[in-house]
């Protein structure tokens, strides 16, 4: 069973090795930072499922440091512990403001703070439907926003994204690479929509190699592109220079057979109500996956609407 990571951050080391010495013996996995700009550096590589940080701190106060993550989807549910000196109020409502979901008092009592640990992990677990590699919503916040939009009776257009040839990849260059491609397309959706979509706009991890994204029909066009040209202009970078010279890489086919494979592309199926109606989620679904069949049928990285129309 995989240990809970948590991350703490303090500039003084007694109270990092209290934390350090308290939560390791409750069975987590704990790594330190001594500041919040360090912490942010290791957010980036670990994920962890919790933060304790510090208020005041050199470089980039916990205030600071809880802003920049709520800014981030990817990391912006993970729950914050943070920690204040006696009496300190408004350090308090700083970092409540900032986006921190509890706070403790220093000098704190290890099994108070554990306790606050255990449920403020619970509450992730049983509040967040979210793929556990992306933090993006799953499949229960996806039926719920898909249902939405239909009940609402308004124009719009679900996007179903899958990679193709990402078991090749992964089988040549193991699952930790993968990881970072799908870390990475979620990345890609998200400054995607941030930047060409609305902000009412809904981005789900489905799971594996699946995404959605829900927009509407007058943006869909101009986010596809966007997301096959990202994604297309890091695809090279995935591989190593022999197999980025060759233009392919050797890896068994679904029938355990050896061929070469072409590089990872992505295929865009688009399920838009603007000039059909839709009543339920099934329909988008059956007509989403009839689509996608086709869109990954063809060449390299594309989009395809029921028009058949690609990019």
């Amino acid at each position: 069973m995989l240990r809970e990571k948590i991350l703490i951050v303090d500039d003084d080391p007694d109270i990092l090795d209290v934390l350090k010495i308290t939560l390791e013996a409750e069975g987590y996995e704990v790594a330190e930072a001594n500041n919040g700009k360090e912490a942010l550096d290791i957010i980036k590589k670990i994920t962890p499922d919790l933060l304790i940080t510090d208020f005041k701190m050199p470089k980039m106060c916990g205030d600071e440091l809880c802003s920049n993550l709520k800014k981030d989807i990817l990391i912006q549910h993970m729950p914050i512990i943070m920690l204040t000196g006696k009496g300190e109020i408004t350090d308090k409502v700083h970092g409540i403001n900032a986006g921190a979901d509890d706070y403790m008092v220093k000098p704190f009592e290890p099994q108070e703070l554990v306790a606050r640990v255990k449920m403020a992990l619970r509450r992730s677990v049983r509040d967040l439907d979210a793929n556990p590699l992306t933090r993006l919503p799953g499949n229960v916040s996806i039926l719920n926003e898909t249902q939405s939009r239909i009940d609402k009776n308004k124009p719009f257009a679900v996007c179903y994204i899958d990679l193709d040839k990402f078991k090749a990849f992964n089988d040549k260059y193991g699952f930790k690479k993968g990881d970072e491609v799908i870390k990475n397309t979620a990345r890609i959706l998200i400054e995607t929509v941030r930047v060409k979509g609305t902000p009412q706009d809904f981005i789900g991890h489905i799971g594996g190699d699946d995404f959605v994204v829900i927009t509407t029909p007058d943006k869909v066009d101009v986010q596809c592109k966007n997301i096959i040209e990202k994604f297309d202009a890091m695809v090279p970078e995935l591989y190593s220079e022999d197999d980025r010279k060759k233009g392919y890489i050797i890896a068994k086919d679904r029938q355990g057979k050896k061929r070469k494979m072409a590089f990872i592309s992505v295929s865009i199926a688009v399920v838009s109500n603007k000039k059909k109606e839709i009543h339920h989620v099934a329909e988008i679904g059956e007509i989403g996956a009839e689509l996608k069949e086709y869109a990954k049928s063809l060449k390299g990285s594309t989009y395809v609407t029921e028009r058949r129309n690609s990019g």
